[in-house]
């Protein structure tokens, strides 16, 4: 079943969550970190440096400095793919997994709350 929101509630709901993000002190993700993060974890793989760069229509050197970042925090990992060695991709970890989990509990628990 579709959820509708009015603008002004989906603009909440998206206030409090990344305002839920910067107070949680832990992982403060800028929002092409974020796109590329729920692009691994909700898209099936294999996923690439270039298929990101592509996708996103950005550079491969701005996807491999949030994938530095974002592996410095253990939420991704990289590797070379055997089969081509000119691919890198980009896999899930089991902290990426427990943080993108916590954010969608935190994006319903945040919707309920919505002003009606």
């Amino acid at each position: 079943m579709p959820v509708e929101l009015r603008p002004s509630q989906a603009l909440k709901l998206w206030h409090d969550v990344t305002l839920d993000l910067v107070r949680d002190g832990e992982t403060d993700l800028t929002a092409r970190q974020m796109t590329i993060l729920l692009t691994v974890y909700l898209e099936p793989p294999p996923h690439t440096v270039r298929g990101l760069a592509t996708k996103l229509g950005v550079t491969k050197p701005a996807i491999t400095r949030a994938l530095d970042t974002m592996g410095e925090r253990g939420l991704v990992d990289r590797r070379r793919d055997e089969r081509d060695r000119r691919n890198v991709l980009i896999q899930r970890t089991v902290a990426g997994a427990l943080w993108v989990e916590k954010l969608g509990d935190d994006i319903v628990l945040r919707a309920k709350h919505l002003p009606r």
